[in-house]
């Protein structure tokens, strides 16, 4: 292997984990908008959209009391 090749961290399945956080972002974003009543609603879900795995992890830690 040479100093030129480039190395990537793959996910299961031979996916980058940034595609299946890009996937997840994505279809979070469009649920929140789609649930917003307005252009700031619509803004606020877009940062809901970017931090929904952060709270997600919180949620399930603290469920499983740790």
């Amino acid at each position: 292997m040479g100093n030129d090749e480039k190395h990537h961290c793959k996910g299961r399945g031979g996916m980058h984990n940034g595609t299946i956080y890009g996937m997840g972002f994505f279809g979070a974003a469009v649920y929140f908008i789609q649930q917003a009543t307005g252009f700031w609603m619509g803004a606020l879900g877009v940062l809901k959209a970017m931090v929904w795995p952060a709270v997600l992890v919180y949620k399930v830690f603290e469920m499983m009391k740790m």
